[in-house]
Parts: C-alpha cells; structure tokens; sequence
C-alpha cells in the first residue's frame, strides 16, 4: 500500500520545497505537499490544510519545518489520530518560548526582535529589505545579496505574508505541557549551527519528549531542508520507513 506523506515549508516557500523529498521516497510513498496560505492563526492554517488534506483513509506521517514545523505541532496535538508519525525540522514554535528559563527569554526577544522588525518595514513599504533581513537573519549576512535578482524580486513581494506567520507563531496559545501526551513516533532534526531561538525550542521539545529521536546536521543552520537537502531527506526517509507498517485493517 503507498502511504501518504503530507509535508509542510517553511515561512516564504512553497509546497516545492519538498520535490527532492518525493524524489528520494519514491513511489512507495505519496507526498502532499501544499501551498500553505499565510493566515493570523495556525488553527485558521490548520483548517485549510485539512480541508486540502480531504480523508485519505488511512493515518498520514507528517514532515513540517520552520513555520511547517510549529503548524504540525498544531496537527498532532489537535488531530492526532490523522497521523502515523511526525518528523519536525527545526519547528519554529516560538510560543513554547514564553515558559522557559532565562536562555529561552532571550531567544523569544531576539525572534520577537525579527518579527518587529518585518512589520517595521512592511509599514513603510520596504518590502525587500524587510526580506532581506529576514534572510539574512536564517541564513547569514550576506545570502539576500548573493541571491540572483530575479529570485529577489520574487520574494520580496511575500513580506505581508511573513508578519502574519510570526502573529501565528507568536500568537498560538499552547504550552509544552499541551504535548505531554503526544504518543506519536518523533524525529527532531535540528542543524548544527542555527539560530538561538531554534536552539531552545528543539531543547525544550528533546526535555519533554526524551524517547524522540534526536539528529543534528552537522554544519547546518536552520535552512537545512535546502541547503543540505540529502542528509535531511535520507533521516526522513529512514525514519517514514522504521513507522510506516500498515495494520491488517488499514490494508483491507
């Protein structure tokens, strides 16, 4: 039986981030991956998402990173007999921030430092700076510049939809303690040289959820689906293949 795979981007993607993920599967697996539209709330996203989803009759393993990441957090804790494992890339649920120690504290006023700052320069209309420092933030100094133009041009006009991610993030009303009875088989995949804020949620999430399997990607910041697209696929793919038996009543 194929057993579908719905995937979820990060924060200014689209449901193409996850091509080379279908590719690595291959036909042992479907991979939804939608275009998931900007809303001020993730159960708004969610509803959409499921919508999309339809009944597929059977459970769904569930891939989310960054912004992906935090709305399948949303799924699992809401939905959760839709799934049949869950793997998150660097989730970045800055909400489960708001309850942690000192470190924590300093890594929500530096995200809610960025996200100010988006919506500082979408109100004056500077739409690609306004991007470019988001990109520079996850990527480094430097990557909106090395980017070719036209791939500039294309992303700056998604800014309005980055300041209503950070009000979902930031403005999801769950606590840690909202997935203490998450049964799910986990993957957290985190990179080996992310930001702080990613840090401290991958920390606080592994402090919780001991029994998930915990990877990092050596040499990796938060972009890791993109820029080291086949250590991050090949962890997904070992982990969909360990939890994807099918039940004698699934298969019926």
């Amino acid at each position: 039986m194929i057993v579908p795979v719905l995937a979820l981007h990060c924060s200014g993607s689209s449901g193409a981030q996850w091509r080379a993920l279908a590719s690595t599967l291959g036909a042992r697996y479907r991979v939804i991956a939608p275009d998931i539209a900007s809303e001020p709330s993730l159960a708004g996203v969610a509803a959409r998402v499921l919508d999309g989803l339809g009944r597929s009759g059977q459970p769904v393993h569930l891939v989310g990173h960054s912004y992906g990441g935090a709305l399948a957090l949303h799924l699992v804790r809401t939905r959760p007999g839709l799934f049949r494992s869950l793997t998150l890339v660097e989730p970045s649920a800055f909400h489960l921030l708001r309850d942690g120690d000192a470190i924590d504290a300093v890594g929500l006023r530096e995200i809610s430092g960025v996200a100010a700052q988006v919506k500082a320069a979408l109100a004056r209309g500077d739409r690609r700076g306004g991007f470019g420092g988001f990109v520079d933030y996850w990527s480094g100094p430097g990557s909106w510049a090395a980017m070719p133009p036209e791939k500039r041009a294309a992303f700056a006009p998604q800014l309005a939809s980055i300041a209503l991610d950070f009000d979902a993030l930031l403005g999801e009303p769950a606590r840690l303690e909202d997935f203490a009875r998450l049964a799910l088989p986990t993957l957290l995949v985190q990179g080996g040289r992310t930001e702080l804020p990613s840090r401290c949620i991958c920390q606080r999430l592994r402090r919780a959820h001991p029994d998930w399997t915990f990877r990092v990607v050596q040499g990796a910041g938060h972009m890791l689906p993109v820029t080291h697209r086949d250590a991050v696929n090949a962890l997904i793919a070992e982990h969909l293949d360990r939890h994807s038996t099918v039940s004698q009543k699934e298969a019926a």
